[in-house]
């Protein structure tokens, strides 16, 4: 089988109906045509990612839909997240201490003042807007730019090349390089006039080349993933009639998973048996993650949206092991403060068009949707 693809426009949030009923493991037919794995349980997931027999490399593992890199790519120096210990070790302990839960909740106050400036300038401008890039982009955009010392007039130029890269039919390799010669020059002026920054830190501890590509990675997912989750995570709340409550992000990453196209991927360095089947050396298993975090071995009810699930947490949104996401605890500040200042300041919001007029991006490596037009009543207490 191909990985199922199509959703159900009346029920834009639930896994394509092709990923139903699977066992957890499934023979896949990968986008170039090779034979590799399906893995759609929690258990089968979690087995893929912790085991050191299973890599993350670029050059070994096979894209389940499209490639962003060509195939049998080495991943460039500083290209951490295509790489296995101890060269992905490296990088990850030099740049864990610097994503920690005590240092992201000291820019709290910032990604506060960016969410109510924004919620300002749509109160002024008064309804509708379209929330993408009305709120749901700036925020993460803005925070991650500030993070890494990336002058935040630059970020029109970012969010067109990270589109580029996500979309399908796009020159995604050509987008890659227009933000590596982008960061590469960025790189060269900071070593030079160092700031107070993440990339002025590492200038001593990383090359020019190896800090561009780290500067790339931490770019593109620092912005494109939780912009995606910001909008359609307010788009499943005003769907689903639910008033918005601290600690729900977490069961909108379960519910929701944007990351949809068979990634995380690993491909396997010997025979390995997971969930009762061989797979053999050199094959790939891809993870579906909207099967995963509806595993019914995992989550009671698992297609309920739940605000107060209590093992919400579970969910593999952010992955498992040693590439376990390393912004997720910025993630989950930016989506509860998003959420909180945005209902808290329109109470009434509301779509502005039919839910089935919202555009989807059903074909994108994050799923999400392209805009969110809302409205709420002007004038209100709040706003």
């Amino acid at each position: 089988m191909r990985l199922p693809l199509e959703r159900d426009p009346q029920h834009p949030f639930d896994p394509p109906a092709g990923l139903r009923g699977l066992p957890p493991m499934t023979r896949l037919e990968l986008a170039d045509g090779h034979l590799g794995w399906l893995a759609t349980t929690h258990e089968a997931a979690r087995t893929v990612l912790a085991d050191p027999r299973f890599s993350a490399r670029q050059d070994l593992r096979r894209a389940a839909v499209r490639a962003t890199m060509p195939p049998g790519a080495t991943p460039p120096p500083g290209f951490f997240v295509a790489m296995d210990p101890p060269a992905h070790t490296r990088y990850r302990r030099l740049l864990t201490g610097r994503f920690t839960v005590r240092r992201m909740r000291l820019l709290e106050p910032r990604i506060e003042r960016i969410a109510a400036d924004h919620l300002d300038a749509m109160a002024a401008a008064g309804p509708p807007a379209d929330l993408v890039p009305a709120y749901a982009l700036p925020i993460p955009s803005l925070v991650i730019c500030e993070l890494l010392g990336v002058p935040y007039a630059d970020h029109d130029f970012f969010q067109d090349r990270s589109t580029r890269i996500a979309l399908p039919d796009r020159d995604a390799q050509g987008a890659m390089a227009d933000l590596a010669a982008y960061l590469a020059d960025l790189v060269g002026r900071k070593r030079k006039e160092p700031g107070d920054d993440l990339l002025s830190e590492l200038t001593g501890e990383l090359t020019d080349e190896e800090l561009t590509n780290v500067a790339l990675i931490l770019l593109v997912a620092g912005h494109e993933t939780t912009a995606n989750m910001i909008a359609l995570g307010v788009f499943a709340l005003l769907h689903e009639g639910l008033a918005y409550e601290e600690g729900a992000e977490e069961e909108l990453l379960r519910w929701l998973s944007v990351v949809h196209l068979g990634a995380p991927a690993r491909a396997a360095l010997e025979d390995v048996e997971v969930a009762g089947v061989t797979v053999r050396k050199g094959e790939t298993v891809a993870l579906s993650l909207p099967a995963i975090n509806r595993d019914p071995a995992m989550f009671e009810d698992p297609e309920a949206l739940r605000l107060d699930r209590a093992q919400a947490r579970r969910h593999l949104a952010f992955g498992h092991g040693v590439h376990q996401c390393l912004g997720q605890q910025l993630a989950r500040i930016e989506m509860r403060i998003g959420y909180r200042a945005l209902f808290a300041r329109f109470p009434d919001l509301r779509l502005a068009v039919p839910a089935t007029e919202v555009p989807l991006r059903t074909d994108a490596a994050v799923y999400g949707v392209a805009s969110l037009p809302v409205t709420w009543v002007t004038g209100s207490p709040a706003g």
